[in-house]
């Protein structure tokens, strides 16, 4: 399928907040290597970016529940910023969701390689961005969070790239899937063991999942849902 390539570069989203979680579409062909795209930047590298985190992919079908969710909030400012990018992604399509995407798919974009390597964590700034203290939460608890891809092969892409899967190692663990266990599922038990356990999962999924365990509940996750706690 055709999909749209976007990059961002650092901006102020508050006084306080800086990020590049406005994308906005290419117009050359570009390097894409295991870091991500060339032209790319993260602002947060502990939480951002790097070879497991190098690419985001946000399904498009999404903005049209954000676009009816912020009409219905009131928030009529912030239909305007809901295009593709708006979420940070830098693959923007049609045609593949949380639901069918499964962690440790392969992927041909263009002359790159790129695989499902975990669900996206929403964070803090999703709030800045919007306008609504809660978004980050909201996104989390629906699903509609998109996912990360790590680069097994670098190479270049254009401004519409092919996304074609080439392998499904892990049919039985849907990204939407993978998320919940972590996120929606009070705790799972076995959802976790299977994270745990599977090979394609990114390092930190698969020690968060094996530490809930340990610890028989889940992190406390207040600081990346709603950024640092105001005096």
């Amino acid at each position: 399928m055709r999909v749209s390539i976007l990059t961002g570069q650092s901006q102020a989203l508050t006084e306080q907040i800086n990020s590049a979680i406005d994308k906005g579409p290419i117009t050359a062909a570009q390097w894409c290597g295991f870091n991500g795209l060339v032209d790319d930047t993260q602002v947060s590298t502990r939480f951002h970016g790097g070879p497991e985190r190098a690419l985001h992919y946000y399904p498009q079908e999404h903005y049209a529940f954000w676009r009816s969710w912020c009409q219905g909030m009131g928030l009529t400012a912030e239909i305007e910023l809901l295009r593709p990018g708006a979420f940070g992604e830098n693959i923007s399509g049609q045609g593949l969701l949380e639901q069918e995407a499964c962690i440790g798919d392969i992927y041909r974009l263009d002359r790159a390689l790129i695989q499902i390597s975990q669900p996206r964590s929403p964070c803090y700034k999703l709030n800045a961005k919007f306008g609504y203290d809660f978004f980050s939460v909201l996104v989390q608890a629906n699903g509609r969070a998109g996912w990360l891809l790590r680069v097994l092969e670098e190479g270049m892409v254009g401004p519409e790239a092919e996304l074609t899967l080439v392998e499904r190692p892990h049919p039985q663990m849907p990204v939407r899937r993978a998320a919940d266990i972590i996120f929606n599922h009070g705790f799972d038990a076995d959802g976790l063991h299977e994270l745990a356990d599977l090979p394609a999962l990114a390092p930190g999924w698969r020690a968060k999942a094996a530490d809930y365990l340990t610890k028989g509940r889940v992190d406390d996750w207040s600081h990346r849902l709603l950024g640092p706690k105001r005096p």
